[in-house]
């Protein structure tokens, strides 16, 4: 059995086809693969905040959260995020298990170093995998959302793609990041391509000459941790694609892998 962890972000969950999920179940009957979920929910977070008159703003992808945001994003996260991927997920057979990442102390947390910029967004510190592991022993998909628990019992604000590299790290797992677009585009002569592989080198790059900002920073730079921490493998694919997930589990060349220097064939 090799887990999977399928990280989803806000900005693709409402519009998901009904066969994404189909492929997630079908991946779990089948039983050569254990999926995991981490979902974000941006979005909506951004909806709330914009309804109840309360600034946001972002630094480097990751928002900005002080006590008032942290409540939004908690109620958006664990509540209404996170039972609708539960939903999904029974509406096409399976059988889903929503938990926040303060339930069991499953993610624990502490805050960044950037603290006095970011306010309460943490960096987890370790993963209660036996949480998952109860989970999945018990017949469920775990779905995780991404709120953090210090010692202290202060609660963090987890980047989704910072949680999902965690959550693999400590499992072991191969690392799925699930966009609305191929995986990494690079244009040349006004055409835009895909990166079929890119290496930690070619990401500081892309970073560096803004091809890749925003929130993709997160993404890849959790990738390049996580490749260095125990994860086997990490792609970016397309959720729209048809039978995307079920293509990469089979090894499929489908969206970008990211690796390290010394992968680069």
């Amino acid at each position: 059995m090799k887990f999977l962890v399928i990280k989803c972000g806000g900005s693709v969950l409402d519009n998901l086809p009904r066969s994404f999920y189909e492929d997630i179940v079908s991946l779990h009957q089948a039983g050569e693969w254990t999926p995991i979920i981490v979902h974000g929910g941006g979005p909506l977070i951004n909806q709330l905040l914009k309804e109840l008159n309360i600034e946001t703003q972002f630094v480097n992808g990751l928002r900005v959260t002080d006590h008032n945001v942290l409540d939004i994003v908690e109620l958006v996260l664990s509540g209404k995020v996170n039972k609708q991927v539960v939903r999904n997920i029974i509406e096409v057979g399976g059988t889903a298990f929503g938990v926040s990442g303060v339930d069991g102390c499953l993610l624990k947390a502490r805050s960044t170093k950037e603290s006095h910029k970011l306010g309460f967004v943490g960096e987890v510190v370790e993963v209660n995998d036996n949480v998952i592991e109860t989970i999945v022993k018990a017949g469920y998909i775990p779905v995780v959302s991404p709120i953090g628990i210090g010692a202290d019992g202060q609660r963090y604000n987890i980047n989704g793609d910072i949680a999902a590299s965690a959550v693999a790290k400590a499992l072991g797992a191969n690392l799925c990041f699930i966009s609305d677009i191929p995986g990494i585009l690079i244009e040349e002569n006004g055409v835009k391509t895909k990166l079929d592989k890119v290496s930690k080198a070619k990401v500081e790059e892309l970073i560096g000459n803004q091809t890749i900002y925003g929130g993709m920073i997160p993404k890849v730079t959790a990738a390049i941790d996580g490749l260095v921490h125990n994860i086997p493998e990490v792609g970016i694919i397309n959720g729209f694609e048809k039978n995307s997930l079920v293509d990469y589990t089979n090894g499929k060349q489908i969206g970008t892998k990211i690796v390290l220097e010394e992968e680069i064939a």
